[in-house]
């Protein structure tokens, strides 16, 4: 049994560093808020922003129950198991927030700057605290049969129940809609209605072998093989419904004077009744994703240290998470801006060839080294980003959408070496400062990934929805020379932004940008202080030729750097400001150095 629980709160905060002079919050909020207890956004589009206050509390309580027994009989291992999880995510935030984006001035024909507020956006929000339950249950049962010395089979079932998320209380609560498949006469469920229906027949099979072919010493072979059905959580996205009606209400202000009239950022009463500017909901008959995986592998031993494996693994995956939007107004519906909707409209394929070389240490080497050729095809590669439909129907073909998954890389090579230096010399001094040195040496090679060209931004409140274009017919779709950083670019001519709600006729993920390959060394050597101390010294040179490796080209079509990388690979796999790893920690950086002494007793 396990109890945990997690809090997370953010706050900023405008000081004097630099000899700036911070805005006092009778400017930035409204009068009754303050950053005790609301939270401002002021974004220049490709300058930067600040931000100032309290964005609220996060917390997610777990509790976990876990049982397991195991009984062995004869030849045979049985498992059996249950998994119960009850989570209560709660999600305390400011009773008042403000995003406000300056994108840009422009100038009369004079010369002479506008006014500035012509370009603003801004956004009024008000929140309120919620408090939801998820709750998963597993029970699973599996045999390892040992038929023979040679052949062992292990066979098995897993059943999964996920009912979907719902509040504590009937006040927490999120809403849903009915009639989802006419937007135009959509209305909102009453309160307590499930986000989806529970299904209960999610019962998973699983199978696996093992056969020895052939037991000579040192050079034997073994076939594996196995496949199975697996259930993931039907929730996704929906895990966000807090962050939609009714739990806060925005007012939306574009082309605004700023700062924004006393009256224009109070912010807006919050309710339960239409009009909904933006709501998540889920098909009613959602069901569980489900994947099929099935592989077969070959390993050879090549000698008493080393051996070889070549693998085949499939996979496809059925009635996967897709996010989408509806936007009911624009079929005449006055109760509806926006519906965020996760179905299972989605699909995926995976098939790849992988080998595999290992050779254990002897003689002062140890080498692994891996290639594998694969592609991924889907139809989404993610829940979390939403997919633009036509703003009157209801449904769009999801096969418009089928094309190179998101992290598609056909190419991908991995090789590492670990070499004990020989001792040059017998003398005992010679010894103890060149004796037990090793060298480490790392290859990564992998080819492009796949970049999705979006076209024109449309504001929906809380997201911005980009469509694909459409191609320019007789226009190469990319430029090669060497002004461009990586050698090539996007050719902004032959794209242009299709019509507002419509979904262009390229493809997604047609494009390419750009492969990487980085070499890593590393010398080390262990000294022996006492009996039990050491000292650990590591010299690591990273990306040691200083191969340049860059990000992929920005594909957002209005952007002024559109087709170019801006960035190196390292940069571009940090992620924002909030997420991912430092880009000294990621491949695809200048050349580095590290020293490291570590102590050990």
């Amino acid at each position: 049994m396990n109890y945990s629980n997690n809090r997370v709160g953010i706050r900023y905060a405008l000081d004097h560093f630099g000899g700036a002079d911070p805005i006092p919050d009778s400017v930035l909020f409204p009068p009754g808020f303050s950053s005790a207890n609301s939270s401002y956004t002021f974004t220049i589009v490709g300058a930067g922003q600040f931000a100032d206050g309290n964005f609220g509390i996060d917390e997610q309580r777990q509790l976990n129950l876990v049982d397991n027994l195991s009984v062995i009989k004869a030849s045979h291992q049985l498992k059996v198991g249950v998994d119960y999880r009850w989570l209560t995510p709660f999600s305390s935030r400011g009773p008042y927030g403000q995003l406000a984006e300056f994108s840009g001035m422009s100038t009369d024909p004079g010369g002479a700057l506008s006014s500035p507020t012509t370009a603003l956006f801004a956004d009024s929000i008000a929140h309120q605290s919620d408090a939801l339950i998820s709750q998963n249950f597993s029970l699973y049962a599996e045999d390892t049969w040992k038929i023979t010395p040679r052949l062992t089979l292990v066979y098995g079932l897993r059943w999964d129940v996920n009912p979907p998320l719902k509040g504590k209380n009937l006040a927490n609560d999120p809403f849903t809609v009915e009639g989802l498949n006419n937007p135009s006469t959509m209305t909102l469920a009453p309160r307590g209605s499930p986000l989806y229906t529970t299904t209960y027949g999610n019962v998973a099979p699983r199978l696996g072998l093992a056969y020895q072919l052939r037991e000579r010493s040192n050079w034997g072979s073994v076939l594996r093989a196995g496949g199975g059905m697996f259930y993931d959580l039907g929730s996704g996205s929906l895990g966000g419904v807090s962050s939609y009606f009714p739990y806060s209400a925005t007012k939306v202000f574009s082309l605004w004077p700023f700062p924004l009239s006393p009256q224009d950022a109070a912010p807006p009463l919050l309710t339960v009744s239409p009009p909904v500017l933006n709501i998540l909901v889920a098909d009613p008959n959602l069901k569980l994703p489900r994947t099929y995986q099935w592989n077969i592998a070959l390993e050879q031993s090549l000698g008493s240290s080393q051996s070889l494996s070549l693998t085949y693994v499939g996979a496809v995956g059925r009635d996967l998470l897709r996010s989408t939007v509806l936007n009911p107004a624009s079929a005449g519906n006055p109760d509806f801006d926006f519906v965020f909707l996760t179905d299972n409209s989605a699909t995926s394929n995976y098939n790849a060839l992988q080998l595999r070389f290992q050779r254990r240490f002897w003689k002062g080497l140890h080498a692994l080294a891996s290639y594998s050729f694969s592609h991924s095809i889907d139809i989404s590669s993610t829940d979390a980003a939403f997919a633009y439909l036509d703003p009157v129907s209801s449904v769009t073909n999801p096969n418009t959408d089928r094309g190179d998954s998101d992290f598609d890389i056909r190419h991908s090579l991995t090789a590492a070496v670990i070499y004990e230096l020989p001792i040059l010399g017998t003398h005992n001094v010679i010894n103890k400062i060149l004796g037990h040195w090793s060298l480490d040496g790392f290859l990564f090679i992998r080819s492009a990934p796949p970049v999705n060209i979006v076209g024109a931004q449309i504001s929906a409140g809380v997201a911005v929805l980009m469509p694909r274009p459409d191609i320019t017919p007789g226009l190469p779709l990319v430029l090669y020379g060497s002004q461009y950083p990586g050698g090539k670019a996007f050719n902004p001519a032959a794209f242009v932004p299709p019509p507002i709600g419509q979904q262009g006729d390229l493809g997604r993920n047609v494009l390419r940008g750009f492969g990487a390959w980085q070499t890593d060394l590393a010398l080390q050597r262990q000294f022996h202080v006492t009996k039990g101390i050491t000292l650990r010294f590591r010299a690591e040179f990273f990306n040691v030729f200083n191969h340049p490796s860059f990000g992929s080209p920005n594909n957002v079509l209005s952007s002024p750097l559109f087709g170019q990388s801006t960035q190196t690979l390292a940069n571009s796999l940090a992620g924002g400001n909030n997420a991912g790893f430092s880009p000294l920690y990621q491949i695809g950086g200048p050349r580095s150095i590290q020293l490291a002494l570590k102590l050990q007793f």
